[in-house]
């Protein structure tokens, strides 16, 4: 499937900010799963390249004046071929690094008690995917209940929660059990949900030896297919999230986010990519 996407951040603020320094988790990289045949980043300030200690493409930026308002835009264009199997590439962080205990992501007794049906003997392809549906029931979707400092276990004994936190408890529940799992940020099409534009699930490991990992939508209690864009990995949301920094100034904030998904037509064929300040 070819998606044309078009992702902006738009930034108010009561009081002017003098300085502000941000970090962007905005970039696709090429995979099995997918290729991106164009990406372009737009920032108010002058972009710089890096890659970060998880493997993903970020880029950072500095400000300094007097900003009022600010829209960060990513856009391109990705097919996806719904390899569900992720391997890491040489250099990566081991996949041990993704038992760690983490905020928003902490193993707890009770979580792993939920998952010692579909656990007990290890990570199974069609037992996670049980866990995932077991997940899906006991944390019903439900925007606004929660929020981005929401944690799994807060999320397990309210019963609600988004994509986030359903895919916070199932990290939390594989870890409780002794098999590495990460988050996932990215994008998901769905013509009659565009509110799931922006998604996250999990990756777990089904051969640490071999640095192999299932990826899986909690949320819908499937693999990744051709409708998910991968955009970040990270230890919980926290670790990659879109947009984050430290600023002087600006007094109250204000943040809209709009996410636009299209399907393109076999013979579109899409412009060189790049990155850009503006």
């Amino acid at each position: 499937m070819r998606l044309q996407i078009h992702h902006a951040t738009h930034y108010e603020y009561g009081q002017p900010v003098m300085h502000a320094v941000q970090a962007l988790c905005l970039t696709p990289r090429s995979s099995a799963h997918q290729t991106v045949e164009r990406w372009e980043v737009r920032a108010p300030g002058r972009l710089f390249e890096s890659v970060d200690g998880f493997g993903n493409l970020t880029h950072t930026y500095t400000l300094s004046g007097r900003l009022t308002k600010g829209t960060i835009r990513a856009e391109g264009v990705v097919e996806t071929h719904a390899c569900p199997e992720v391997i890491d590439a040489p250099g990566l962080p081991p996949p041990q690094l993704y038992l760690r205990a983490t905020a928003l992501a902490e193993p707890h007794r009770r979580v792993a008690e939920f998952a010692a049906p579909h656990l007990d003997d290890g990570a199974d392809p069609a037992r996670l995917l049980m866990l995932a549906e077991a997940v899906r029931a006991q944390v019903v979707y439900r925007p606004g209940a929660t929020g981005v400092h929401t944690t799994a276990l807060e999320a397990f004994d309210w019963g609600k929660g988004v994509c986030q936190d359903q895919a916070h408890v199932f990290i939390a529940a594989c870890r409780s059990h002794g098999v590495p799992a990460r988050y996932v940020s990215g994008y998901f099409h769905a013509v009659d949900a565009p509110e799931l534009a922006s998604h996250a699930w999990a990756d777990v490991c089904i051969d640490a030896a071999a640095r192999r990992w299932l990826s899986i939508d909690v949320t819908h209690a499937c693999l990744m297919d051709e409708r998910h864009v991968r955009l970040a990995i990270g230890t919980d949301y926290a670790a990659c999230p879109p947009v984050k920094g430290i600023r002087t100034g600006g007094g109250e904030e204000t943040m809209q986010v709009h996410i636009d998904m299209q399907r393109l037509p076999p013979d579109f064929r899409a412009p060189v990519s790049g990155v850009h300040s503006a």
